[in-house]
């Protein structure tokens, strides 16, 4: 093995990849002076202010730049919403960030100089690039760590999968704390979703009659699974499936009914017109007493499930209501 391979020593880093929305049809004058106005309010930010060299390098792109955080998911996200703070009173600095948690090793470029590259930069990269001006999206992983706090999971929005480079499908989440960020969905999942109005007219047919099927199966297994309406400005095509409760007392039950949602929501999920919370979102709501209206909106969705889970004498069969 070549001695520059031996020598590589991948690290897990927390990136922020920033972009300016449009950059390349401005003029050479208007490029430059944007660019100093992103690098002025980054400087600024205390996430950056305040690190020294070792825990954050900084890194051009050109049209934007890359932040490449030590310790912490937080260590972006706090970053990105001072960022976002800091672009409101600049509307015509139209920026949009994405954040990923991934392995990244330096590198010495044509300069001399240690640099930073890998994976957990690429795919901070496609992540940002699923968004529009002002939004801020995180990657599933970093979504997954963040959620487990208070502060951080009222802000996260989960928007499904968005199809990026070679037909990979990322899973993103979308950061948002009013007024900073961008609540609406990317253009690019709605693209997604969008089919040529022949394909659409002959699938919409197949699609409700298996969207059918599936709940169909679900009532006739389980019992009744009930939905509530959610507000018009929700799109229709839209549910969280929530963790379903223990009602055994048994918890050694508690396994069945958590693996039981998980296959609703990942059977469902497999409707492309059908927009379904992922399990992250939906078990942040495991033993909360909120009504369904309220997690609803909470998690921007049109219909809500719950149920209760039991058992009985013979198997493993349940009991919804």
């Amino acid at each position: 093995m070549p001695e520059s391979d031996e020598n590589i020593r991948l690290e897990i880093r927390h990136v922020l990849f920033i972009d300016i929305v449009g950059y390349s049809k401005l003029l050479v004058e208007e490029q430059k002076e944007r660019l100093g106005q992103l690098t002025s309010i980054v400087l600024g930010t205390a996430q950056v202010r305040d690190s020294r060299d070792e825990q954050l390098v900084r890194l051009p792109t050109g049209d934007g730049m890359a932040l490449v955080f030590r310790h912490s998911p937080e260590e972006p996200a706090h970053c990105a919403l001072e960022i976002a703070e800091a672009l409101l009173k600049h509307p015509e600095l139209p920026v949009r960030m994405g954040i990923h948690s991934g392995p990244v090793s330096e590198v010495t470029d044509v300069s001399g100089r240690t640099n930073i590259a890998g994976a957990g930069i690429n795919m901070a990269q496609r992540v940002m690039d699923c968004g529009d001006a002002g939004h801020i999206l995180l990657s599933q992983h970093v979504a997954d760590d963040l959620i487990q706090y208070r502060q951080w999971a009222p802000r996260l929005r989960d928007l499904g999968e968005c199809e990026v480079k070679h037909g990979v499908r990322l899973h993103l989440v979308n950061l948002y704390a009013e007024p900073l960020g961008n609540a609406a969905i990317p253009q690019k999942f709605q693209q997604t979703r969008q089919k040529p109005v022949a394909e659409q007219s002959a699938r919409r047919s197949s699609v409700g009659w298996i969207a059918a099927l599936v709940l169909a199966a679900i009532l006739a297994a389980s019992g009744v699974y009930y939905f509530t309406h959610r507000a018009a400005a929700i799109p229709e095509r839209s549910i969280a499936v929530l963790p379903m409760t223990n009602s055994t007392g048994d918890p050694a039950n508690e396994y069945f009914s958590d693996g039981m949602s998980e296959e609703f929501i990942s059977s469902l999920s497999r409707l492309r017109d059908l927009k379904v919370i992922g399990r992250t979102s939906s078990f942040q709501f495991k033993g909360k007493t909120d009504d369904s209206k309220t997690i609803g909106d909470k998690l921007g969705v049109y219909y809500c499930s719950k149920a209760a889970c039991g058992n009985r004498p013979i198997g493993c069969a349940s009991r919804w209501s």
